[in-house]
């Protein structure tokens, strides 16, 4: 039988998880939960694509108040990215950047490349997606990420042609 994790809480103490054995100490105790999606995202070619509301709307419908969101795309030729979501110009320069810092195979600069049997934008796609993130953690206070006033989510798809992608979020309150 496996044993219950809950959060014990006491005055001027940090939240520490515990076992049943530990709550006899006059803490306030509220069980721990794990909740968790997988959703998916259609991509048309190289860009970010801005997952906010969606991640957002997983998060109120867990009714969670306080946690730590964790945000995983499944797969090695896109990426994560926390950023402006104000100014498209800040999408189309990021793309731009990495276009510039890490050109397609075919392109003479990069012919020291040996993996090149699923097309001149795989492997690029691996190195850009190593540059960045394929997780991000966000904080959860109030039901709602902890995210600053021009801060978005956004899938960084590396790939030239169009590729159904799997996010996996996972929300520990």
């Amino acid at each position: 039988m496996e044993a219950a994790h809950y959060l014990a809480v006491a005055p001027g103490l940090q939240h520490n998880v515990v076992t049943p054995r530990a709550l006899f100490n006059g803490r306030q105790v509220m069980k721990r939960k794990n909740m968790q999606k997988i959703m998916t995202r259609m991509t048309s070619g190289p860009g970010l694509y801005e997952l906010t509301d969606e991640i957002e709307a997983f998060v109120g419908n867990t009714r969670s108040d306080m946690g730590l969101l964790t945000v995983f795309v499944r797969h090695t030729s896109c990426s994560l990215l926390i950023q402006e979501n104000a100014d498209p110009d800040v999408r189309r320069d990021l793309d731009a950047f990495f276009r510039r810092l890490v050109p397609p195979a075919d392109d003479p600069s990069m012919r020291w490349i040996v993996h090149t049997t699923e097309g001149p934008d795989d492997m690029p796609a691996h190195i850009k997606a190593a540059l960045t993130q394929t997780s991000l953690g966000i904080p959860v206070a109030s039901g709602r990420m902890v995210l600053g006033t021009w801060q978005g989510i956004y899938l960084f798809e590396h790939r030239a042609r169009p590729h159904r992608r799997e996010i996996v979020l996972h929300l520990s309150a």
